[in-house]
Parts: C-alpha cells; sequence; structure tokens
C-alpha cells in the first residue's frame, strides 16, 4: 500500500509545476512520500524513495525523449533507452534521502517529520543541482512562485523555498502524530511560515539604478530541423535583421540563443558589422546570440555578443551535456556510439568574464539552461543591473519543457531582485518583473516581438550575497545535532531497559 502511495506521490509533483501550477500538489505529494516513510527501514525506505523518482521524473522530464529522437538523431528505441536511463538515474535522490533518513533517525518520528525528511529532501535537490554538471529540473521549490513562500526566495534561493515547502508537509504530516495540543502549536508555525513568506514578499530588496529604458525581444521561430542547413542561413540572418530594424526605437534588442546560424566570423563583414553602425547611430545597442570561433585555434563557444556603444562577449560557462559536451569519458563515448546521437563539442567560458554592458548598464547573461542554475548569476552580483537569458527550447517542441524551463528564469529574477529579460527562438520569451511576475510574453511558435520598459536595479539580496551556503550548512549542522540527539536517546533507552 505505501508503496503505491510513493509512487502516487510521485506522478502528481510535476502537475505543481508549470504549466499546470498546481502548488498545493507539491505539499501533497511529499506527504504521501513522507507517511510512506514512516516506520520503514532503510531498504523498504529506499524503494519507495526510488519509486517516487521514477513516477516523478517519469512525468515530469519525459520531453527530453523528443531532444532525443525528433532532432538528436536518436532512434526510437535509442531514445526511450537514454530517456529511461536518465529518469533512473534520477530517482535515485529520493531515494537516498528515504534511506539516511531511516538508517539514522529510526527513533522519533517526529524528529524525522520535521527534521530528516525536509532537510535530506532538500540536500539531494542540492546535490542534484551540480553533481555530474547537475540536472535541477523539478526542484520543488520552483512549485511555489506563486505561494507566500516565494517571499523566503531573496533570503534563501529556490533551495531555501523547497526546503520550507518540505517543513510544511512533515508538519502538516505531524498533525497527526502529535497530541491535540502540541498538534496545535505545528498548525501555528505552518500559519507563521506562511504569513512571514507573505510580508517577505513586500520587502523591496533592491532599488532603481537609472530611468527605464525600452527593451525589444525578438522570437524568430526558426524551425529547429531547418536552423543550421546552410540555403536557410541567408534567410534567417535577413529575418532578425529586418525585424531589429523595425525597434530602431527601443534602447536594447535582444536576439535569441544562436540566433545567427553561422560562426560570428563568417557573417561578421557581411552582416553584422554595417548593422552595428545602424544600431550606434540610432542610440540602440544589440544582443546577439551565435556561435563563436576562437582564432587562431580550434575552440569555439556558445556566446552572446553584445553590439553597439558598449562591444563585449559573454562566452556560455555551463555547457549542456551529451548536447554541448561528452562528460565521463570514456564511459560517455561508448553511449554515444551505441545510441548514435551527434554532439556540438562546445569550450566552456570561464567564471571570470566581464559583464557585457547594454542600454547603459551591466547585465547579467546566461545563455540556454544556465539560467537553471540560481548559483550562476551570483558572479555577476550586484553589478548587474538586470538579467538577460537566451535560449533555444525548439529542442523540445510544444511538451512541458520550455513552460518549466520559463518558470525557472522566473525564480532567478525573484532570488534576485532583478528584472528578466528572455529571449527565445520558438518561445517562451517574455519580460519577468523583480517580483517574479510576467511583465510581458509572447505565444509559443509564432514569428513575433515584444518591446516593454524596464527598469535598472541596484542592491543585494541576502542569497546574492551568500548563495546557497548558509542553507546547506544549516542543514548539515542540524541534521548531525538531530543525529547525535537521536543516538544519545538509543543509548539512554538501551541503557535503562538493562537497569543500569
Amino acid at each position: 500500500m505505501k508503496h503505491c502511495l510513493a509512487l502516487l506521490g510521485g506522478a502528481i509533483l510535476p502537475l505543481a509545476f508549470a504549466p499546470f501550477d498546481l502548488a498545493p500538489l507539491a505539499l501533497l505529494s511529499l506527504v504521501l512520500l513522507f507517511y510512506s516513510w514512516q516506520g520503514a527501514g532503510p531498504w523498504k525506505s529506499f524503494q519507495r524513495g526510488y519509486l517516487f523518482g521514477l513516477a516523478q521524473f517519469g512525468v515530469g522530464v519525459s520531453w527530453v525523449y523528443i531532444s532525443l529522437h525528433d532532432y538528436g538523431g536518436a532512434s526510437p528505441v535509442a531514445a526511450v533507452a537514454l530517456t529511461c536511463a536518465l529518469v533512473a538515474f534520477l530517482a535515485l535522490y529520493p531515494a537516498l534521502a528515504g534511506a539516511v533518513s531511516a538508517r539514522f533517525f529510526r527513533t522519533n518520528p517526529i524528529l524525522r517529520l520535521i527534521v530528516a525528511y525536509p532537510a535530506l529532501w532538500t540536500l539531494t535537490e542540492w546535490v542534484r543541482g551540480w553533481f555530474i554538471s547537475g540536472f535541477p529540473w523539478l526542484n520543488v521549490g520552483y512549485s511555489q512562485l506563486d505561494t507566500p513562500l516565494a517571499g523566503f526566495a531573496p533570503l534563501l534561493g529556490v533551495y531555501g523555498v523547497g526546503w520550507l515547502a518540505a517543513l510544511t508537509a512533515g508538519l502538516i504530516l505531524g498533525l497527526f502524530y502529535l497530541p491535540w495540543l502540541k498538534a496545535t502549536g505545528a498548525g501555528i508555525v505552518v500559519a507563521a511560515l506562511w504569513a512571514g513568506g507573505a510580508w517577505l514578499n513586500q520587502v523591496e530588496w533592491s532599488s532603481p539604478a537609472g530611468k527605464p529604458f525600452k527593451v525589444t525581444l525578438l522570437q524568430g521561430n526558426i524551425p529547429q530541423e531547418i536552423k543550421w542547413e546552410p540555403q536557410h542561413q541567408r534567410e534567417t540572418l535577413k529575418l532578425y535583421i529586418a525585424m531589429t530594424r523595425q525597434h530602431w526605437d527601443s534602447d536594447l534588442v535582444v536576439w535569441p540563443e544562436t540566433a545567427v546560424p553561422a560562426f560570428y566570423h563568417q557573417v561578421e563583414e557581411s552582416f553584422l558589422l554595417p548593422l552595428q553602425e545602424e544600431a550606434k547611430n540610432s542610440g540602440t545597442d544589440l544582443l546577439i546570440g551565435a556561435p563563436l570561433l576562437e582564432q587562431p585555434g580550434t575552440r569555439y563557444y556558445n556566446a552572446l555578443i553584445s553590439l553597439g556603444q558598449t562591444p563585449g562577449v559573454y562566452r556560455k560557462r555551463h555547457l549542456v551535456p551529451f548536447g554541448e559536451y561528452l562528460p565521463l569519458q570514456p564511459l560517455s563515448s561508448f553511449i554515444l556510439d551505441i545510441l548514435q546521437i551527434p554532439l556540438a563539442d562546445f569550450s566552456a567560458g570561464t567564471d571570470q568574464q566581464p559583464l557585457l554592458k547594454a542600454a547603459g548598464f551591466p547585465l547579467v547573461a546566461s545563455i540556454c539552461y544556465e539560467d537553471a542554475f540560481g548559483e550562476e548569476a551570483l558572479t555577476g552580483m550586484p553589478d548587474g543591473a538586470y538579467l538577460v537569458n537566451v535560449t533555444n527550447d525548439a529542442w523540445f517542441a510544444d511538451s512541458i519543457g520550455p513552460l518549466q524551463h520559463f518558470q525557472m528564469a522566473r525564480m532567478r529574477a525573484l532570488e534576485l531582485r532583478r528584472y528578466m529579460l528572455r529571449a527565445t527562438n520558438t518561445g517562451v520569451t517574455g519580460i519577468i518583473s523583480p517580483f517574479g511576475d510576467v511583465v510581458a510574453r509572447a505565444p509559443q511558435f509564432e514569428r513575433t516581438t515584444i518591446t516593454g520598459e524596464i527598469v535598472p536595479m541596484r542592491g543585494s539580496t541576502p542569497y546574492s550575497r551568500y548563495g546557497n551556503r548558509p542553507l546547506v550548512s544549516g542543514l548539515l549542522i542540524v541534521l548531525v545535532v538531530a543525529w547525535a540527539a537521536t543516538k544519545r536517546l538509543r543509548l539512554t533507552r538501551r541503557d535503562s531497559s538493562r537497569g543500569y
């Protein structure tokens, strides 16, 4: 029965995220998982956590198949195999959380609910966010963007919001284990947490650094299957240039990731330098996504290039495994030989890159799924006055993947209290406020533009200053103290039973 509850909990968790946005289901999902762990030993807790993870990721990241099969060139069998392998691996994280909690926190069921389960859930999410390049999709904190708990994001980041959601689930389940008076206290704690989040969401962590300026985001809607075909390159460039020329009244125009379907130097003289001169004459800065070949040499980068008053280049730092580079060689080479998936061999940019400057202000740039990693943007803070992400989610067609990705971008704006400009090829293109609200959003799979005004911001949130370190350190300390207390209680009970 409890195995089924764990499976059900994992299956409903993706419904708490975009595009469904049923945030309360995240709490119900964790309640079901935690209940399935209660009273179970390490092996059964591992099994139930693994079933939860299989359902969670099997439902929530099934769009990986589209990328591998429809656009990656893998056969249906190979795409299914690799998608299942990814899901099977990701399911190990909730399984590990269950096994560790049962192994080291067996004595007190309430301690497990309010300390061990929430802390271990959060720490395994954090490890999942960086181990082997990281895969932070479906972190519970993202599901709470439109709830009062989002007010804690500028303090604790997405992992802190996820921990508070897990703590809430533990306290709710604890109501059924506690006597009436203590259960009332647990309910008061839940109410206080959520009320505190609502209050924190009104705090002005940042302030205007200058006057508003006008921005335009381009969504070219170039089909992925023809994007890199040589006969379409000139048409694509002419399209983006024509779209740009319609917005010389904007202070900034942003193109999507690799909107230029050729190396930058191949089209610099014929297309981009003349466009740059037009931009300068109009007082408009351009941010253009293009692959960049480092000359002399053979290293090339996925880059965002600033054209206009202050030219500059940002080279993508966090590459997509199996899409832009090959991890875990030589094992991964063997896997790719079997699956026959084409692979680009990009180089990663360094962390010491100067910030791009556009529309008169420095900005924090990210490319593709770099905006899924909260810690990536911290290197540019507090100097960055706004955030820019360019991406190409055409790889995931009309699945839920692009909408989940856009939700993660909203969290970055909220954590850092900066406007986020997000230009994509097929969607979701949008402007996001410092409170994580969607100011403007383009429909997917349409050739269109978004124009609006944003305000450059200054100031630091606690999260932008300290990142994930305080939360992770605090949870580790709490777990060690709780484990020591559990061990001492177990020894005391054993001694009492022996009559000492």
